[in-house]
């Protein structure tokens, strides 16, 4: 069945009542929307900061995950208004389809518990993903009783469409909707966090264009653009770039994010992870505080969390570009590997400088290693002079802008390697002569699980 007579994309036409987010636009509100966000997992979101700790750095980046999520389901119904009028989409995707995939815009984030990316990021076994626990939260309870009174929807599907299992056509290419190259989700949070944050950054693309440029991709099973949206896509390649480069991964987001992650890494024995993901931002600080007590922890915990904001200073920064030895020696290594790197570092830095550094004092960052502005999308072109069907062509290949973003300047010169220490530190050793030895020769010998040979 066509997909047109769904509630929420007649509501969206019909511009009738919702609730206001940012910036100045309105959610169409249904009676079973509003049963889902009446749900206590999605009333969380509310108590959970989108950005987390760059609110240290950018006050007024304290919007929640939830009005993240009204935007995102708002953006779904867009591509849904736009999509119905392409052939190949409404032939695939029927009404059950749609509203799966409006529910799972709208419930993507339930999983998330507080400050989880970072943490994730240190890939510890004590720390779930927060993308593994959807489909629990979803199967049982009030959330599987709305799904399937309210909306008629298997709450499996909705999983699925989430977490991108779905192995037929028509959840394959949902889940590219919600979770690719171009998806609701990026195109929210992009915006969203710019206006937030105070920067113009993520919302110099065009929107709009983007959105009545989308199409279906020559397998059937991802979203595409045609080419007349190809502008458009290099200018939210360069939002993404630009955004990481300046707040996301900001000096100063980057020090807090190593404190955060050395201080969970001290405590760790003390992690219960079903407890853990249940907690929002307040409950996760309250607990650092108290699990970090009597512990090498407790400065970066209160530092973060306590009454006076005391976050790390820079001591050093590698790029691949200008110190590409250093840079490979310590980019991408597990986190137990850069943890013990550090603990060396600060004996080295003791024994050659007299300087009074703890072991824990000297925290070393590294970016994710997985690429973060790679747009894999198909462009579809018009038929060239006699030929008689469109042209797909990777964007990569198409356009050098994208190429250069997301490999010579986001690779080389955004996944910095950075060395953090207190205030009361940092200057010291950034003066220190030989620190670019010192850091290769505390490197030497670690691996992948922190095991170290020699001095440290």
């Amino acid at each position: 069945m066509p997909f047109d007579a769904l509630p929420e994309l007649v509501a969206l036409d019909a511009g009738g009542d919702g609730v206001r987010i940012p910036p100045d636009v309105t959610v169409p509100l249904t009676p079973r929307v509003r049963s889902l966000l009446d749900l206590p997992l999605m009333r969380r979101l509310a108590r959970i900061g989108q950005l987390g700790l760059v609110a240290l750095v950018y006050p007024g980046a304290t919007h929640s995950r939830l009005e993240h999520a009204l935007g995102v389901y708002r953006l779904a119904l867009e591509f849904l208004a736009r999509l119905r009028h392409d052939a190949r989409f409404a032939a695939t995707v029927g009404e059950a389809d749609a509203a799966a995939f409006v529910v799972a815009a709208l419930l993507h984030d339930v999983g998330h518990w507080a400050y989880c990316h970072p943490l994730e990021d240190m890939g510890l076994a004590e720390l779930p993903r927060h993308e593994t626990v959807v489909r629990g939260l979803l199967a049982t309870g009030d959330a599987a009783r709305a799904l399937r009174d309210e909306w008629g929807l298997d709450p499996g599907r909705v999983a699925a469409v989430i977490e991108g299992s779905a192995a037929d056509p028509a959840g394959r290419l949902l889940h590219s909707l919600l979770s690719g190259p171009i998806d609701v989700d990026k195109m929210d949070y992009l915006a969203r966090d710019s206006l937030h944050a105070g920067v113009p950054y993520g919302r110099h693309f065009d929107q709009e264009r983007l959105l009545s440029s989308l199409c279906v991709d020559t397998a059937g099973t991802s979203l595409a653009i045609t080419e007349k949206g190809r502008t458009a896509a290099e200018l939210m390649v360069f939002a993404r770039y630009v955004m990481f480069s300046e707040v996301y991964w900001h000096h100063a987001v980057r020090g807090a994010t190593a404190m955060l992650q050395r201080a969970v890494w001290i405590v760790r024995g003390a992690i219960d992870p079903g407890r853990l993901r249940r907690f929002d931002d307040h409950a996760f600080a309250d607990w650092l505080l108290a699990a970090a007590r009597g512990t090498p922890a407790a400065e970066f915990a209160a530092g973060l969390f306590g009454p006076v904001r005391r976050l790390v200073k820079r001591v050093a920064t590698f790029d691949a570009l200008h110190q590409p030895r250093i840079h490979a020696a310590l980019a991408g290594l597990p986190y137990a590997a850069t943890v013990e790197i550090g603990i060396r570092l600060a004996g080295m830095v003791a024994r050659e400088s007299g300087l009074d550094v703890a072991p824990h004092a000297v925290v070393i960052d590294a970016p994710p290693a997985e690429r973060e502005v790679e747009f894999r999308l198909e462009v579809r072109e018009r038929p060239p002079a006699g030929g008689s069907g469109p042209v797909w062509r990777p964007l990569g290949e198409l356009s050098p802008v994208v190429r250069s973003l997301a490999h010579d300047q986001f690779d080389n010169l955004v996944k910095r390697v950075r060395i953090f220490a207190p205030a009361d530190v940092a200057p010291r050793l950034a003066a220190l002569p030989g620190l670019d030895r010192l850091v290769l020769e505390a490197a030497q010998g670690v691996d992948a699980s922190g095991n170290a040979s020699g001095a440290g």
